[in-house]
């Protein structure tokens, strides 16, 4: 039976929610006139809806939309956010490219690890797929990232924490979910696997170190590295030995 594992993309590959979509979401604002900045706090509880555009749709309610010039009709605003949206993948992903944001520690590791063992390996995210492409490819090199499975964006209509992008997942993959893992950083993420069936791991991120991660088989903070052992907040299996969490210890 094949054995397979899928990462979320943002928080996980890398930590990029503040430093990165904070600040194109926020440049997207000033682009288009609005004197408008989200702050860590705002963004913080944003990050609960899934999905960008879905978030700029939260925040701007029909009252909001109005008092910001924008339209009040939820079919006005749905179309203006594409087009913000769109530019704010734009913006995200050249500041990917830049080398702004690191990969996570280990990562790269058990990408590596996973893949020499036969493994399918895959990145599933509500973000744009520019988006998670531009951050898997930052985290593993290009040639990596072209061995990994990407399932972004819109490949669903139902966004996390709907179980629907990690079932799509599963199947496209032909995995089975009693052999397939799921590296996440949020109780959002970890409620879409576990509903799919998934055993899951979790690694906060900057946005989620205070989530419940009830139901998670692990909970570390980050992946480890020999020499650079991660934090065990929980690991009732046994699957990070000495904070390094590995594909050997996930397949037994």
């Amino acid at each position: 039976m094949p054995r397979a594992i899928v990462f979320d993309c943002d928080g996980v590959l890398a930590d990029t929610e503040r430093d990165a979509h904070l600040v194109a979401f926020n440049q997207v604002f000033a682009e288009n006139g609005l004197a408008l900045r989200w702050d860590d706090q705002e963004y913080g509880r944003l990050l609960k809806v899934g999905g960008g555009k879905e978030r700029l749709l939260a925040y701007f309610t029909a009252e909001r939309a109005q008092r910001w010039g924008l339209p009040a009709d939820d079919e006005g605003r749905k179309a203006l956010f594409v087009q913000w949206h769109r530019r704010k993948s734009e913006i995200f992903t050249e500041l990917i490219r830049g080398g702004s944001v690191p990969a996570r520690p280990g990562v790269r590791r058990l990408i590596d690890e996973a893949l020499t063992l036969g493994w399918r390996v895959a990145v599933a995210s509500t973000s744009a797929e520019s988006s998670v492409r531009a951050v898997l490819e930052h985290a593993v090199g290009p040639a990596r990232a072209g061995e990994v499975s990407v399932f972004a964006g819109d490949v669903v209509a139902a966004k996390k924490p709907a179980p629907d992008i990690y079932l799509l997942a599963v199947h496209s993959l032909k995995a089975e979910p009693s052999t397939t893992f799921v590296v996440e950083d949020s109780a959002v993420g970890l409620a879409a696997a576990r509903a799919a069936g998934l055993s899951t791991l979790v690694t906060p991120s900057t946005y989620t170190v205070d989530d419940d991660f009830s139901g998670a088989v692990v909970v570390v903070s980050d992946l480890g590295e020999p020499g650079a052992p991660a934090t065990v907040i929980r690991d009732d299996l046994g699957l990070a030995p000495g904070g390094v969490v590995t594909a050997a210890n996930l397949a037994r």
